[in-house]
């Protein structure tokens, strides 16, 4: 592992561990997001401040063409932030997975680098968890108050239709979400699929936690560069989708959520 010098983390290039001891660690895959990078990182920064979170922040880039990663890179001396430098455009499931893998906090995450997620519910996400008896929260955009904003019809069509067809396997409503906190233990021991880029999906099926809360918030459609979603995708979501009813989904109950409150069983 290298050094700190003053900063937060290691600045060698492949720097895969953090200098520093943090509570919560969120990991964000890029690529080609250059342009809003610094923005975005400086943002959440100041989020964690505000909100009194120990919190660290893992980009996960895929060898950018626009330089990414050599931005994060240099603000790791300013903000809580490292970038783990992979080598090629290897997949969002498994750049979170990989960005996993790197931390030692009690508590992971993972949103977007675009500002499609909204920062601003970080702490509520991250308070379900320390003082609220959740294992698991997850960002949702079909819970009271969550929704969508700038998505083309044929978006919305698609998201709900993803929805639906996961409905048998799990009573959390937005089973596709990317944005979501839990604490570690719920993923100690799995097997994540790193197909796709539903990597929510495959936490909310195979993690072990007793009870989940969906907490509300409206998705903004991307900012800066191009969205990740394309019919190669579609497909691995389809194939995800078939191995997790092939694998009979999950087996255990936790007692009945209340939904008013946002709060699903592991069922």
């Amino acid at each position: 592992m290298g050094t700190a010098s003053g900063g937060y983390a290691s600045r060698d290039r492949n720097q895969t561990h953090v200098a520093h001891s943090f509570n919560v660690s969120v990991v964000i895959p890029t690529y080609n997001e250059a342009g809003g990078i610094e923005k975005l990182i400086a943002a959440l920064a100041g989020v964690f401040s505000q909100a009194g979170i120990n919190g660290e922040i893992v980009i996960v880039d895929d060898n950018s063409p626009d330089g990414t990663g050599a931005i994060v890179d240099s603000l790791a001396e300013r903000y809580p932030c490292r970038c783990v430098h992979r080598a090629g455009k290897l997949g969002l499931a498994s750049a979170v997975i990989d960005g996993w893998k790197t931390c030692t906090s009690e508590i992971l995450g993972v949103m977007d680098g675009d500002f499609s997620h909204d920062m601003q519910i970080v702490p509520q996400l991250v308070e379900a968890l320390t003082s609220g008896g959740y294992q698991l929260a997850i960002g949702s955009r079909y819970v009271r108050g969550g929704g969508i904003t700038n998505w083309p019809w044929r978006r919305r069509v698609t998201s709900r239709v993803a929805i639906m067809l996961a409905q048998p396997l799990t009573p959390i409503r937005d089973i596709t979400s990317g944005f979501l906190f839990f604490r570690r233990e719920v993923i100690d021991g799995i097997t994540l699929d790193p197909i796709g880029f539903k990597i929510g999906l495959e936490v909310v099926m195979k993690g072990n936690y007793e009870k989940a809360k969906e907490i509300p918030y409206v998705f903004t459609d991307r900012t800066h560069g191009k969205s990740k979603l394309n019919s190669g995708e579609i497909v691995n979501y389809l194939k995800q989708l078939s191995k997790l009813y092939f694998g009979g989904g999950r087996h255990k109950r936790a007692p009945k959520p209340d939904p008013r409150r946002g709060e699903s069983s592991n069922a």
